[in-house]
């Protein structure tokens, strides 16, 4: 395999996390303030955009905040986003803690959050992001408010086959291979110690390799969750239903007066595949519609602000 097969396939491989497959995705938007807070080993950078209810957002793999580009910048219209790079990404370091493991993560973003004196939060997760956003709503349920899962799996079975050998394949042995692209480009722009790079593929292609299910902890959510996919997604689209009726949508008919609508909500945005949907113009616009819709007795989100 030459340098560029092998550049290609690691990129593939790791946009199933959530890198934008285009130069122009992570272009930085400047934030009304930033910093580090300490969780857990590691210092964890976030930026915080515009004002209103707090809003977590979580990015793809092998990219930061920056990665959601106009998409960050709309929903800081109306929301106090608080972007988290996530460990190992962006301007948070690997630091001592090597291994890259989402049931950490979620942890890690409790103190965040409560380091950040927020009692509650919406959040938001793309892909990896999405994952985490999962484990903070798994062991956190009360810090979270509303949780949206954009373009991510409950399980490992979620992805289309074909591209589990990809995953299994990531590894610091590419990284060189990867020095033109923008996933190492953008990296090592922003990233304290930018010679990380091979053991960020490293520990990233740990995570992929490792089987998970976490079909009985999406059945314990108690808030709203909306899931966001693309009809072209690589998430298969079995997995998608499956996944949505296990937050009790799509069981039956919702009835003349939405009396059996879930809580719970499932948009499939056209025309977009995986690797574009944290850009997506029509993205925003659709969180929004369910973060702040208002609850009613008929189906409504639920959870009023605190």
């Amino acid at each position: 395999m030459n340098r560029y097969s092998a550049a290609t396939l690691v990129a593939n491989a790791v946009v199933t996390l959530g890198a934008a497959p285009f130069a122009g995705a992570q272009q930085p938007i400047a934030p009304d303030s930033s910093g580090y807070v300490a969780a857990n080993g590691v210092r964890y950078w976030y930026e915080i955009h515009g004002k209103g209810e707090p809003l977590l957002l979580l990015h793809g793999g092998l990219f930061s905040t920056g990665m959601f580009g106009p998409t960050l910048a709309k929903l800081a219209e109306t929301h106090r986003v608080i972007g988290v790079d996530l460990h190992g990404h962006g301007h948070t370091a690997l630091g001592e803690r090597q291994k890259i493991d989402l049931v950490d993560i979620g942890r890690d973003l409790a103190v965040v959050v409560e380091k950040l004196g927020l009692r509650q939060v919406d959040v938001m997760g793309y892909s990896f992001g999405g994952g985490a956003a999962m484990q903070l709503a798994f062991q956190q349920p009360a810090l979270v408010r509303r949780l949206v899962v954009v373009s991510a799996p409950y399980a490992q079975s979620g992805f289309f086959a074909e591209m589990l050998p990809q995953q299994a394949a990531v590894s610091s042995a590419m990284a060189e291979g990867m020095k033109e692209t923008p996933m190492y480009k953008n990296y090592a722009a922003i990233a304290p110690r930018p010679q990380d790079f091979p053991r960020l593929l490293d520990a990233m292609g740990a995570l992929m390799r490792q089987p998970y299910d976490w079909s009985a902890n999406v059945k314990q959510l108690t808030m709203p969750v909306m899931l966001v996919y693309g009809d072209a997604d690589m998430i298969r689209p079995e997995h998608i239903v499956s996944f949505y009726q296990l937050l009790g949508g799509g069981l039956r008919d919702a009835g003349w007066t939405r009396e059996h609508m879930s809580k719970n909500r499932l948009a499939i945005l056209p025309n977009v595949t995986h690797y574009e949907m944290g850009t997506t113009p029509s993205l925003a616009s659709t969180v929004l519609s369910f973060i702040d819709a208002p609850s009613d007795a008929k189906g409504g989100t639920g959870q009023s602000r605190p």
